[in-house]
């Protein structure tokens, strides 16, 4: 599960297609200081390795993009329109237009970013558009000749167009703006083609459709959905077409029985739409004059998706082509239309990569260092000498740079072969590299090379844990975790005599224990015992201890989406591990001691014995330095570490529990990437917390502390701050670091210098290239990557590999019974068609919508930039009044909500409901113009409006305000006050309200802030349509469901006895659903019936009960989730996924209510737990019993 995305998260493409997942998810759509001359300045040219075939001499690959499409018609054309002469569609981000017949498309549009929902006119001389000229999905039109877009709206809130008012005077537009909902569910506007204020359509509700041509009806889908490309759904986003008369608001619906239905349009009376009735999605039409219901196409490969129509015609894009319909005589024929262009975007170009650099990795010596970044691999040098790009491939995704333990050789995996593959190449560039294929296909994680240089481990897909022989390329299975709970802690670390694997893996009880896998004997053992979730272990550089992290408070976390887990407090502390019995312990008691003057002493404990009657006596504390002073690594002629035999480590698994120490002076905290250093020392990092009061990112994301532990100061110091990944190199003297952000640092630092006394990286780390310039930034590797990058290379393994994504990572193992490999047959024809980088997440999606899943987002992706928005709103509705702006409603924060800012409704400003708004810093505003047009960029910005309370200059007055990015926020509360207050009116104070906007982090504490609020009440309703998703909400439904044991007098005032426990609400529970709650919000009525708490009323939930992580990113940062849990019911079976929760008191809100003020699913939950706590009210003691008379007795 996952709960809906923030304001940018959830971008499967930016608009489009995009943008309708924007309306349905009720979403809107540093420069470095001079480094200090400590730091070292890399000049990243890419240097190339030896030139493979299809490279080019200076080591960028041959041009492949921007090549002429195959021949015959353009394939991707979409949301085709038409009119009687003309069609127009969108394609490669931007929009077209061809004559009706077909042929060579002309294109109206040249815009890097998205154009996209093109609706011809009426009168078929405008094209009206949704685009992100400014940055923000607006609407526009265009001359069908070509000419200059012209912008109509500027609002926020993202805009698609749906078509225009059958006059051609106005476009119609869907847009989440004072959406009648808490998460910005989309209604239709029209604005006028001549500008001015937006005006709202009567339906409360309106996700796509259109006005019949006589205007006296609106066909439309009601509700938006979360994937309109996923096939074969049947859950509750699921509705009828609406058909609904706009004088009486009365609804008809052509005759429906679950199936999915899109895209309304008219041709006469008649309501054409697209249906998935037949098992794919074909053109069905419905006579609301004769009820009369006829299907039209009967397409079996691909479905029909958007569809228009005109009085002569409908057409659709079906598998990729445009297709039209002739309704007189029932033909449909594919047009043939070729879109040829040049599409700047798509030519091979250099860019910077640094700020996508991961996967760290240092020479054994830390000469250099090796990253992966955007699907390269580059080796940075210390000081001297250039970037290399040892891949240079846009093709192929090479990732997990490894150094070989002697220095000569980098190890990366690579799919340029189909499959990801083990490469060893030459760390100089200069000779091919020596491919090692694996024995099953699938994506490799956290790779280890053993010291002695004779093996690679590494985690696949599966969390198997393979060992790979250098030498002969063999590999095999060593162990495998028998659970996943959403983290690949399953990481191998060799042992400095590369004869033992250490690595955690999951018991039965679902903690985990440290295990050791023998290379020599294939024998392996379990070492901790699992009464404390131990991790993280790595072998100390002397190979006497084992170090490790463990919890003995991870219960609660040891779940999988558990909402209980919430503010359960996991830490960690350090232990280490006597290996061998003959070895003490390094942290034995000391005690500072004169030397004897004569004689030796006896021996005391953490003390070791002089080698002669008058050397002077070792602590423990000075062994432990010896130790380190004599841990550097045996070096070859050249200054390379010789790969011979290190120091045999001796474990003796007899008695090895009892010799687990915990390391003391260590709090315990939060750890993670616990690593080895120097001999005696580990480092690992501490995530920093939200702190202050900025409310800043805090829990880790802006890097955090990384600490070293030495055994000879028995201390952990600060080593740096701001770290988000770290490495050591193999002879432990080098530490490479990297800081968190788009513009992320390196720094290479020594790891063996002395930490007492703070980190001196710390302004560095946390503060980047700023940091730099304030004197900490020693270390610092002042590095640019650049790659040549090939869009057409890159999409066709951005496209493999999202195929195999689905392919490995897929929940159950037959995806839905899909054939995969047909699929791709089926899709991949498409690619070379693929000029923009939104037309490749829309194939990704309809590609991985054949499995049948929800969760199955594509997102992101590196897109043509456009220019920055930031149009401002002020938290108020508008009315045009006297050819003025005037207030009809200003929104404020209620009472409580420290996250939301109403900019008129702050203490101080002198603006009310009723004032005209004049002007908007100093520019004089009247109708038509739009308001939003002089807010346009003012978000976050000190803005002056002038107002007054009368349509004229005359007496106003000058305020300055702050507008802010969304109202959604604001909008949302007013709506949820206004609930609670109705259900208080109709209940008469007997139930509470509670609303739950999601089950992740704000629904846990709205729930916990609204429900014990209202303690007092006698029952309750809890409403949580619109309903996000995130964990499985199992601590809400344990609240709901607790009952008391008794009672504690209370000995003041009325002496009203509490409860034990004494929060709760112990009457009558009623949950409201409706089919925008989904994921986490599937789970929460399941649940709630399922444990009998009380009645579901409304309408079906989405059917979404899948869970997402884990998902590998595309090399652009794009992503194709493959869902990896489904949740199974008690009887054994797959449930909910692909069906939703049905209420038991079935209530839709249809339109004419809601526009006459009524919520009909909120009064039958009322009438639900009035009728139940009539019927049962709850038994709760409200006076205090007779006192006891244990004292009395007959005193003499």
């Amino acid at each position: 599960m996952s709960s809906r995305p923030s304001p940018g998260a959830r971008s499967r493409r930016p608009a489009g297609r995009a943008l309708a997942l924007a309306l349905a998810a009720g979403l809107p759509l540093a420069s470095a200081l001079p480094a200090p001359l400590a730091a070292q300045t890399v000049a990243a040219s890419g240097a190339p390795p030896l030139a493979r075939p299809g490279a080019r001499p200076n080591g960028a690959p041959a041009a492949t993009a921007g090549d002429p499409a195959p021949p015959g018609p353009t394939r991707l054309l979409r949301m085709p329109t038409v009119s009687a002469t003309h069609v127009a569609f969108a394609y490669a981000g931007n929009i077209w237009v061809v004559e009706r017949a077909g042929g060579a498309a002309r294109r109206l549009t040249s815009l890097a970013g998205e154009s996209s929902n093109p609706k011809l006119s009426p009168d078929g001389r405008l094209v009206a558009f949704t685009a992100d000229y400014g940055g923000n999905a607006d609407v526009y039109v265009v001359p069908v000749e070509g000419g200059q877009p012209r912008r109509l709206t500027w609002h926020a809130a993202p805009d698609a167009v749906q078509g225009w008012t059958p006059d051609g005077r106005a476009v119609v537009f869907a847009s989440t703006r004072a959406t009648a909902a808490p998460s910005g569910a989309p209604r239709f506007w029209t604005v006028p083609l001549d500008g001015g204020l937006e005006t709202a359509m009567p339906m409360p509700r309106a996700f796509q459709g259109k006005i019949s041509p006589d205007g006296k009806h609106v066909a439309y889908r009601m509700n938006n959905s979360w994937d309109d490309e996923r096939r074969n759904y049947k859950g509750g986003q699921n509705k009828p077409i609406w058909i609904m008369d706009l004088v009486s608001h009365e609804v008809v619906t052509p005759p429906w029985q679950g199936s999915k239905e899109l895209d309304p349009v008219w041709v006469g009376d008649v309501v054409y739409f697209l249906s998935d009735r037949d098992g794919v999605q074909n053109v069905w039409s419905y006579a609301p004059r004769t009820k009369q219901l006829a299907q039209h196409t009967r397409f079996t490969d691909f479905d029909v998706k958007t569809l228009d129509a005109h009085a002569s015609g409908v057409v659709f894009e079906q598998g990729g082509w445009i297709h039209e319909f002739d309704p007189a005589t029932g033909r449909t024929r594919q047009l043939s239309i070729t879109a040829a262009g040049d599409f700047p975007w798509m030519l091979p170009q250099w860019k910077d990569v640094t700020g996508r650099m991961t996967n760290l990795a240092l020479s054994p010596t830390g000469r250099r260092a090796a990253v992966e970044a955007r699907g390269e691999v580059f080796t940075i040098p210390a000081e001297r000498g250039d970037v290399r790009n040892l891949t240079n491939a846009s093709g192929s995704a090479e990732i997990h740079p490894m150094w070989s333990p002697d220095g000569r050789t980098v190890a990366y995996f690579s799919d340029r072969s189909g499959e990801y593959r083990l490469y060893l190449a030459p760390q100089d560039g200069l000779g091919a590299p020596r491919e090692i294929a694996l024995p099953e296909p699938s994506r490799p994680y956290a790779p280890a090379w053993s010291p002695d240089g004779r093996r690679i481990a590494f985690q696949d897909s599966h969390l198997r844990l393979w060992l790979v022989d250098v030498a002969s390329g063999r590999a095999s299975v060593a162990d495998a975790d028998p659970f996943f709970s959403g983290s690949r802690s399953l990481v191998p670390v060799w042992s400095p005599d590369s004869r033992y694997v250490a690595y955690p893996k999951r018991l039965p009880s679902l903690m985990r224990a440290i295990f050791v896998h023998d290379v020599q004997t294939g024998e392996r053992r379990q070492v901790t015992d699992g009464l404390a979730d131990a991790t993280q272990p790595a072998w100390d550089a002397s190979g006497k201890y084992l170090w490790f992290m463990a919890s003995t408070n991870f219960g609660m976390n040891s779940g999988l989406l558990d909402m209980s887990a919430y503010e359960r407090e996991n830490t960690r502390g350090l232990y280490l591990m006597v290996l061998s019995k003959a070895e003490p312990s390094p942290l034995l008691p000391e005690s500072d001691e004169e030397a004897a003057r004569a004689g030796a002493p006896p021996r005391e404990p953490g003390r070791m014995m002089p080698e002669s009657p008058n050397a002077p006596v070792d602590s423990a504390r000075a062994a432990a330095a010896r130790m380190a002073a004599g841990a550097g690594a045996a070096r070859d002629t050249a200054g390379r570490p010789a790969m011979t035999a290190s120091r045999t480590v001796r474990i003796d698994f007899d008695g090895l529990a009892q010799r687990i120490i915990a390391v003391p002076d260590v709090a315990v905290r939060d750890y993670q990437q616990l690593r080895a250093g120097p001999a005696g020392s580990v480092f690992f990092v501490e995530p920093i917390p939200a702190s202050g009061t900025g409310g800043g990112a805090g829990a880790g994301f802006g890097g955090g502390t990384l600490h070293k532990y030495d055994l000879r100061t028995r201390r952990a110091t600060p080593f740096a701050q701001g770290v988000v990944q770290y490495v050591v190199s193999m002879d432990g003297r080098k530490l490479l670091y990297r800081t968190p952000g788009a513009a992320p640092a390196l720094f290479l630092v020594d790891a063996d210098r002395p930490s007492a006394g703070g980190a001196p990286n710390a302004a560095a780390a946390a503060g980047g290239a700023a940091g730099a310039a304030t004197g900490g930034g020693a270390g610092r590797l002042n590095v640019q990557l650049r790659a040549h990058v090939d869009p057409t290379a890159e999409f066709r393994q951005i496209f493999a590999e999202g195929w195999r994504n689905q392919r490995n990572n897929f929940y159950v193992q037959n995806l839905h019974g899909t054939d995969w490999a047909k699929v791709r047959q089926l899709y991949e024809p498409w690619l070379p068609h693929v000029m923009h980088r939104a037309d490749l997440n829309y194939l990704l999606d309809v590609m991985g919508a054949e499995t049948a899943i929800g969760h199955s987002y594509v997102r992101g992706g590196e897109l043509p930039e456009t220019p920055p928005s930031s149009p401002g709103l002020l938290g108020a509705d508008f009315s045009i009044e006297n050819g003025r702006y005037r207030l009809a409603r200003i929104y404020d924060a209620e009472s409580w909500n420290p996250e939301l800012r109403a900019p008129l409704a702050m203490p101080g400003v002198n603006v009310r409901r009723g004032d005209y708004l004049l002007a908007v810093n100093g520019v004089e505003l009247r109708a038509p113009d739009n308001v939003y047009r002089l807010l346009d960029g003012t978000a976050n910005r000190q803005t002056v409006l002038t107002v007054n309370d009368r349509p004229t200059m005359d007496g106003a007055r000058q305020v300055t305000v702050l507008p802010i990015a969304s109202e959604q926020g604001l909008r949302a509360r007013a709506w949820i006050e206004a609930n609670r207050r109705r259900v208080d009116s109709l209940s008469g104070g007997a139930l509470a309200y509670v609303y739950v906007p999601n089950t992740g982090q704000p629904g846990y504490t709205s729930f916990n802030r609204y429900y014990f609020a209202q303690q007092d009440r006698q029952g309750a309703i809890i409403d949580e349509r619109f309903n996000g998703g995130g964990s499985a909400a199992d601590y809400i439904v344990d609240v709901l469901g607790r009952d008391f044991d008794g009672y504690f007098n209370n000995p003041v005032g009325d002496r009203v006895p509490y409860t034990s426990p004494a929060a709760g609400i112990w009457g009558p529970k009623v949950m409201i659903i409706n089919e925008m709650a989904g994921s986490g919000g599937d789970l929460l009525p399941f649940m709630f019936r399922h444990r009998k708490l009380g009645t579901l009323v409304g309408t079906r939930t989405w059917g979404g009960l899948v869970a997402t992580t884990d998902t590998p990113p595309f090399v652009d940062g794009g992503s194709m989730i493959a869902p990896r849990f489904g949740f199974i019911d008690r009887a054994g079976r797959f449930a909910v996924e692909n069906e939703g929760v049905a209420p038991d008191v079935e209530v839709e809100n249809m339109p004419k209510e809601v526009i006459a003020g009524r919520d009909p699913q909120l009064e039958r939950a009322v009438a639900e737990a009035m009728r139940m706590l009539k019927e049962k009210p709850p038994e709760r003691m409200m006076k205090e019993p007779r006192a006891p008379e244990w004292g009395k007795r007959v005193l003499p």
